[in-house]
């Protein structure tokens, strides 16, 4: 990473995986991506995970509805990601920040009624104020209504996978405007249909 600095474009990217807890989690996982239009975003997958990347909104319609159309199907899904933005170097898609803010996916995701528990993490990279821009942003989530509480090295989310959802969009959002060209990433775990019961 020597001698790379961070960029200006604000792309966001989230690298994700999705685990359908069953043994046709094939099927599960290819019948969401087909009701899922990716065509804002740069997408690549590989044996591991899917990494997308683009204006923020998108990045964000598009994850959600993968999730959404994977989880609808009543198994337990579970969601792995990791969003980030102004990372040193981060250039592959820069193409896609021209597209326009109509989400393509919003209208199917929104109808969709799926209750999620999630813990996520925000990581405002060098800014000595971190604790302060962390703690700003669970102020913001508790104003969403989907904050519960906060946990070792999380901080949890309960409630429906849209309203959650839009709350990870609006803390990284307002994490991402703390400083100029901010570094910043955000990790989230998000379950859905768990047959384990809910630790709040």
């Amino acid at each position: 990473m020597q001698g790379l600095s961070c960029g200006t474009s604000r792309i966001v990217g989230c690298r994700f995986s999705i685990y359908p807890m069953t043994d046709n989690f094939v099927d599960v996982i290819k019948k969401a991506l087909e009701e899922v239009d990716s065509s804002k975003v740069w997408q690549v997958t590989d044996d591991v995970s899917t990494c997308i990347r683009g204006r923020s909104e998108h990045v964000f319609d598009v994850v959600k509805a993968i999730f959404i159309h994977a989880a609808k199907t009543g198994v337990h899904v579970v969601f792995n990601g990791t969003f980030s933005i102004g990372c040193p170097g981060d250039s592959d898609g820069d193409t896609y920040m021209s597209e326009d803010d109509k989400r393509l996916n919003e209208a199917k995701s929104v109808i969709e009624k799926v209750t999620v528990a999630t813990q996520f993490a925000l990581y405002p990279m060098n800014n000595p104020d971190y604790m302060q821009v962390i703690a700003d942003q669970v102020d913001v989530a508790k104003k969403h209504g989907t904050f519960t509480k906060g946990v070792h090295y999380a901080s949890r989310l309960d409630g429906d996978a849209n309203d959650v959802f839009n709350t990870l969009e609006e803390v990284f959002a307002r994490a991402s405007k703390t400083k100029d060209h901010s570094h910043v990433t955000m990790t989230a775990a998000i379950s859905a249909n768990s047959p384990s019961k809910k630790d709040k």
